[in-house]
């Protein structure tokens, strides 16, 4: 009698939670070893931009989960962007890219730091002869794409398959959704409780918790803000897009701070009452909102170990850093 206790209760503790608005992340695709290679050395490479100073690593710093915890990021010659840099970590389960979705992949998205003025401030075709003046990457390139082609297409096919590598499963959420129900905590499932039933994830929800929609900054109440920043507006073109963003994922965000796309709100604490007053018309007691915070904080999933790659050497053909050009 006992043993088909414990085993009811062992099957009982295995039981998905598949009736949920969240899934657990989903298993990375097959992915070539050499091109995820390739695209990690390019991800580090400070080469691919005019200072020789900036990576895409160092705006979606991987030992900071995914992003740079500035309020804006700065880019050549230390301009000050308009936006928030988000996460990089598990961005292949969003819609799109960049906060106004005007890259629908992640390939797209790659070449588009290096070629702006205000960020890396190169230009493929520059970036392109620094790449063929080093024969590691020419030779690594032809390897790996089996031609002897190298062009903004190929740097930018694989970064986009570097990036889909990282993804952090496992987080303490996803584990009480496999039926793990010691995973969270008392109060932790009462903040997921009140997550659900405010209506958080009418926008926050699927494996990625966001990036899966666009929605208006301000729904309820006006969103007041310094920031140029307009959203998909300057994608469509459509007035009724004004202000409205990509729905960030909620994924590590508690390492993702501050928060919103002009990176306003410096604590998870008063990101969760803002949304709650601007998006739900809900003022959150200082209790509900602690709990709130506390569910968020089991969303931290296990981080890509990236082993730092070993850039091969440029040459006398390479171009110059111009760091203050």
């Amino acid at each position: 009698m006992a043993a088909a206790t414990a085993c009811a209760t062992g099957t009982a503790f295995a039981q998905k939670r598949t009736d949920e608005p969240v899934q657990t992340i989903p298993a990375i695709r097959n992915l070539d070893p050499a091109m995820v290679e390739l695209g990690k050395k390019l991800f580090f490479d400070p080469r691919l931009s005019k200072s020789g100073f900036i990576s895409c690593n160092s705006c979606h710093n991987l030992s900071m989960g995914g992003s740079d915890n500035l309020k804006t990021s700065i880019g050549h010659n230390w301009q000050q962007g308009p936006i928030n840099s988000p996460t990089v970590l598990n961005s292949s389960l969003n819609l799109a890219q960049f906060w106004d979705g005007r890259a629908a992949d992640l390939k797209a998205q790659a070449g588009g730091p290096i070629a702006n003025p205000g960020e890396m401030a190169f230009t493929h075709e520059l970036a392109i002869d620094t790449l063929k003046s080093i024969p590691g990457y020419v030779n690594e390139f032809k390897q790996v794409f089996k031609h002897d082609k190298l062009s903004i297409d190929e740097v930018t096919t694989a970064i986009a398959a570097f990036e889909e590598t990282l993804v952090t499963p496992n987080s303490r959420f996803d584990r009480w959704l496999d039926g793990d129900n010691k995973a969270l905590s008392k109060d932790e499932l009462a903040g997921y409780t009140l997550f659900k039933e405010s209506g958080c994830v009418a926008c926050h929800n699927g494996p990625n918790l966001g990036g899966n929609s666009f929605q208006k900054m301000g729904l309820v109440q006006p969103y007041k803000t310094a920031s140029t920043a307009q959203g998909r507006v300057e994608v469509t073109g459509k007035d009724a897009d004004r202000l409205n963003f990509k729905v960030p994922t909620l994924r590590n965000v508690e390492l993702t701070y501050p928060y919103f796309h002009d990176g306003e709100a410096p604590t998870l604490t008063m990101a969760v009452d803002l949304m709650g007053r601007l998006q739900l018309g809900r003022e959150f007691t200082q209790d509900e909102n602690a709990k709130i915070v506390a569910f968020l904080k089991t969303l931290t999933g296990q981080q890509p170990q990236i082993g730092m790659p070993i850039l091969p050497p440029s040459t006398d053909k390479t171009p110059k850093p111009r760091p203050f050009d």
